[in-house]
């Protein structure tokens, strides 16, 4: 399996550069670290300029990166295929400045959930590119460099890996690889390559308004969209005031001008709560909700949330018909008719963007929405067990290796999930296939270590940049898996898995040694 050679970089956006400047000397370091790999590649006389496909964080490397590195050694952020398939969606992508969900891999004291970062272009090393090296690491020299590193006590008495090279799909180490163990997030990999494959990158969910004919009943349907904000700035997510203002005008040229409020969640089925109960970390999984159902003005980490968000939703909904003119009662649960006419609808991102937010942040309420939406999408029942059933069955049928696997939630927070490190693997190779292009933000939306995301504040002595993760962290659980370009320009997935920790800041710092040594060696 050969990854797409990608297009040339395009110029960063004006308001890009304000950025670029603020982490310029973060830039200067790792080009100062990326010096050896440039030189030899640039000695090796096989130079590759790629275009960074990715939201405006990413882009804003690109503008500085003519600073440290001479043009044709830089290597793209993507993979993306060279279509330019994404092109049109990057701006809506890159709306990624408003985080949801939980940092499980947070350092103790850091920020619970620091907003994406502009991150280095230059040390994006790989992903995407044609390998510049004829052979992969070899087998037992990565076996002897990272066995006594799996061997660290902080990582239990039987933690799991896996290494594999995504250029021929083809193992070159595994210990444990096999054993289905507790993934905690790194669940939400496996959600984004379903989610994807079902219903492929450029799909969306949409939020409608319908009038119920003779009654005046305006019903608000949910349409599983845990992006849609009811706030001022909504950053090109769906807006409820958007679809307040079309619906009002809507009604107003019918002469309504006092209707009825209903709203419907009928999308999903069985019980909203989570297996784990009421938790910070997520709302109520329901098909309608604003804003993720949270009591104050952050947008990100943990918060006590609405006890119902669907009912918020729809009162705030109805507080901005009035505020248009439109009285409103209020609200009630009720199911919109077929006979309903549609007054308005605001539709999300595509589901490209809802990946890479998830993935990079962590974001548990778009992973719960995205599982049941998979099972919608491949007739499966809309609940949990019915999300479950669909995310197995699609990813075997990508001839992914599921046996052992087990998806009780879309989120990995519930400590059920199974996994094994050798399927975390193949579903990131996966990702990379050129043969399935639309589960490419399976890979983009990887945070990036030291710059975006659950890696923020993470790899700041090594691998900045050059390391692509998920990170997964549950009580006695860690876990984390993605992609690293080694010293000669291979790009390689892993995934290493460690339950029954019992110090997390001591396994959390085993993983990220076990992956900076992975990125710093040749291993011939």
């Amino acid at each position: 399996m050969v990854v797409p050679e990608l297009r040339p970089w395009r110029a960063a956006r004006p308001h890009v550069v304000r950025i670029a400047n603020a982490v310029r000397p973060r830039l200067a370091r790792a080009a100062a670290a990326a010096k050896p790999r440039v030189a030899r590649l640039a000695r090796a006389g096989k130079p590759q300029v790629t275009r960074v496909t990715r939201p405006w964080q990413y882009t804003a490397g690109a503008t500085t990166a003519g600073l440290a590195l001479a043009a044709g050694v830089v290597t793209a952020a993507g993979p993306w295929d060279s279509s330019g398939q994404r092109t049109a969606e990057r701006d809506r992508a890159a709306a990624l400045g408003r985080a949801g969900g939980t940092d499980h891999g947070r350092v103790p004291g850091a920020p619970a959930q620091p907003r994406p970062a502009p991150s280095a272009g230059p040390v994006l090393t790989g992903l995407g590119g044609i390998s510049t090296v004829k052979s992969a690491p070899d087998g037992k020299a990565l076996a002897k460099t990272l066995m006594p590193l799996l061997k660290d006590p902080a990582l239990g008495p039987r933690p799991a890996a896996a290494v594999l090279d995504v250029t021929t799909g083809r193992r070159l180490y595994g210990t444990a690889s096999d054993a289905a163990l507790t993934p905690a997030s790194t669940t939400k990999i496996a959600t984004a390559v379903a989610a994807l494959s079902a219903m492929g990158a450029d799909h969306r969910l949409t939020t409608r308004a319908a009038l119920e004919p003779d009654t005046k009943e305006v019903v608000l349907v949910g349409g599983g969209d845990p992006t849609l904000t009811a706030r001022e700035a909504s950053d090109g997510w769906a807006s409820l005031r958007i679809l307040a203002d079309q619906t009002a005008a809507a009604l107003a040229q019918r002469g309504v001008r006092d209707v009825t409020l209903s709203y419907d969640t009928t999308l999903y089925a069985g019980s909203q709560k989570h297996p784990i109960g009421v938790n910070p970390n997520l709302a109520l999984v329901s098909p309608l909700m604003a804003d993720e159902g949270r009591t104050n003005d952050s947008t990100s980490g943990p918060v006590t949330r609405v006890t119902d968000p669907a009912a918020d939703a729809a009162r705030r909904f109805g507080d901005l018909l009035k505020d248009r003119g439109i009285k409103a009662t209020s609200p009630g649960l009720s199911k919109a008719t077929t006979r309903a006419k549609t007054l308005a609808t605001v539709a999300s991102p595509p589901l490209s963007a809802l990946v890479e937010r998830m993935l990079t942040d962590s974001d548990n309420d778009i992973a719960e929405a995205l599982a049941r939406h998979t099972a919608i999408a491949t007739g499966h029942r809309a609940d949990f067990a019915g999300a479950d059933l669909a995310i197995n069955a699609r990813l075997r049928t990508l001839g992914l290796p599921v046996k052992g696997a087990a998806f009780k939630d879309g989120s990995g927070l519930n400590r059920a999930d199974r996994m094994t490190a050798g399927l975390l693997t193949a579903l990131l190779a996966k990702a990379a296939d050129p043969a399935h292009p639309e589960l490419r933000p399976a890979l983009t939306g990887l945070p990036v270590a030291g710059f975006t995301g659950t890696l923020t504040t993470r790899y700041t002595n090594g691998a900045a940049g050059v390391v692509r993760a998920k990170t997964g962290t549950l009580t006695g659980v860690n876990t984390l898996a993605g992609t690293v370009v080694d010293q000669n320009g291979r790009l390689l997935a892993f995934a290493f898995m460690a339950n029954n920790t019992t110090n997390p800041a001591a396994a959390q710092k085993a993983l990220d040694r076990a992956a900076t040594t992975l990125a710093a060696c040749g291993c011939r």
